[in-house]
């Protein structure tokens, strides 16, 4: 049932965003969706679906970037009583807004920006961001450039209730909120590689006392047509504090097709 939803989801709001180009925005809207999917069957039964929509607004004085994704995965195994039984084993939906005010140097920005992740299986259950900064373009060339981003922000993040996290003096965390104070960096490179190739790295740090976060994407995308393309990318999340019973660094590898409009 929740693959269904998911994927309902990711197209419905592929179709809004479709119909919006075509109206009296369409030159100012740049909006991408990107479906994957692995269904197998047989002696491993596994089924994984992946989809996000991605939407840039450009401005007079303002350029936007909003973005929604989620990825939800099953696996068929053997319990204790020897019977074959699907258990859900991945499951994680991200939103994350960025409102980018144009100033008058070339290529920069101060930027407001908010995401909230829901992760069932992550090292925290939920986690809430709100950030402010600067922003340059470091590199400006015909096929490349290199944007930078850095500014102050506010964290919450929620343990999961069965996390063995424990505070300063002892007590259990499991299913607590915490709220801190971070510095936030990012830099966001990309490569256009042939007319139909593009590569792009994307690096950002969410700096704090009680943990820091580094995510970072490395992915490659060629052109099928003049609105489809392949997208094979390479994920990484590193939580330099965790619980004992979770891993500081999460990896995913997804092949895609990513449709622009």
């Amino acid at each position: 049932m929740k693959l269904k939803l998911l994927s309902l989801c990711v197209f419905a709001a592929t179709a809004n965003c479709a119909y919006a180009t075509t109206a009296d925005v369409k030159k100012t809207w740049d909006v991408s969706s990107e479906v994957g999917a692995i269904i197998t069957s047989g002696n491993t039964k596994t089924t994984t679906l992946k989809g996000g929509i991605k939407a840039k607004h450009n401005l007079e004085n303002w350029h936007n970037e909003y973005k929604l994704s989620g990825i939800y995965k099953e696996d068929e195994i053997e319990n204790d009583a020897g019977e074959r039984v699907t258990e859900r084993t991945n499951e994680k939906y991200s939103l994350s807004t960025q409102g980018n005010y144009k100033l008058r140097e070339d290529h920069s920005h101060l930027f407001i920006y908010g995401s909230y992740v829901s992760d069932y299986f992550g090292a925290y259950r939920n986690e809430a961001v709100v950030s402010v900064g600067y922003g340059l373009r470091l590199l400006s060339r015909d096929d490349m450039y290199l944007n930078a981003e850095v500014g102050p922000g506010i964290k919450r993040f929620e343990h999961h209730n069965n996390s063995s996290a424990l505070d300063d003096n002892g007590n259990s965390l499991a299913g607590q909120s915490e709220n801190e104070v971070i510095g936030v960096g990012k830099l966001d490179f990309n490569w256009q590689l042939s007319e139909n190739a593009r590569f792009t790295q994307l690096v950002a740090v969410e700096y704090g006392d009680s943990n820091t976060k580094t995510t970072a994407e490395s992915a490659l995308m060629t052109k099928i047509n003049g609105s489809l393309q392949m997208k094979v990318a390479y994920n990484v999340i590193h939580n330099s504090d965790v619980a004992t019973e979770k891993d500081n660094t999460d990896t995913e590898t997804s092949l895609t097709l990513v449709y622009s409009f």
